[in-house]
């Protein structure tokens, strides 16, 4: 039986293109819609339904309604959710955090099945190349509507490589330089960010050395890695139990279904 699945955010750019997969898709039933208001919006599925309805929903919105949208489910103890909006402050964490205790949530800031392999890549050589040699840096690209930053994807990263050193990403992270900003210190993860244009999304991970630089990049060409990713996502997510989940448990082969 095809898992029902509505789309919070169906007119983003990235909403378009998760309606259009899972239309496509078989194992899916796109029922709608979901809009931003309490009420009931032209054109989007009433919200009540969608939570009578759906078997998941996936949300491309914004942190804000991602938040609201999880305490809504939570308070009806479901529909499951896969949550690709990015840029939460600490009271939407703790508020997504809250809700994952009674329903499953898939978090990501990146759907690309690539781009998640390449977070276990990073975090192995930051175990491997120490900290007071070695020096990591990322850089990302996006368009010019994108409004966060850094982006959900190269914060990812970064956490993959603070986990490979075995340190808080808040405690070694520098988000900008400007200025007379003195030496570079041991053990510090480096962002860069650039916005222009239509880029998709561009990421790079640096790791620098005194004689040599290894450069790790992963570059989007289009949105549908995201929406095929979002789909394994959501049919990964049906059915189990609360909790907070990412794209590292749908990956993993252990946490396969039987």
């Amino acid at each position: 039986m095809p898992i029902k699945v509505a789309v919070a955010g169906s007119r983003g750019r990235m909403g378009q293109t998760i309606v259009a997969a899972s239309q496509a898709d078989k194992t899916f039933h796109y029922i709608g819609g979901i809009g931003r208001s309490e009420h009931d919006e032209a054109g989007f599925l009433p919200i009540e339904e969608a939570f009578e309805t759906a078997d998941v929903i996936i949300d491309f919105s914004t942190a804000a309604s991602a938040a609201a949208l999880a305490e809504r489910c939570a308070g009806r103890s479901g529909p499951a959710l896969v949550i690709g909006a990015t840029g939460f402050d600490r009271d939407e964490e703790d508020r997504m955090a809250a809700a994952a205790s009674r329903i499953a949530i898939l978090r990501s800031g990146n759907f690309s099945i690539g781009l998640n392999l390449l977070t276990t890549v990073i975090a192995q050589m930051s175990a491997i190349l120490p900290p007071d040699t070695w020096d990591i840096e990322i850089t990302e690209a996006h368009h010019r509507r994108k409004v966060d930053a850094p982006s959900g994807t190269a914060l990812m990263l970064g956490e993959a490589a603070a986990e490979g050193r075995a340190v808080s990403l808040d405690s070694v992270e520098r988000r900008s330089r400007d200025g007379m900003t003195g030496m570079r210190p041991e053990g510090e993860i480096g962002f860069s960010v650039v916005r222009g244009g239509g880029i998709v999304g561009e990421h790079s991970v640096i790791f620098a050395a005194e004689e040599e630089v290894i450069t790790i990049s992963h570059s989007a060409l289009g949105r549908g890695m995201f929406a095929r990713g979002a789909l394994a996502a959501a049919r990964w997510i049906v059915g189990r139990p609360p909790g907070a989940y990412t794209m590292a448990d749908v990956l993993d082969p252990a946490g396969s279904r039987d």
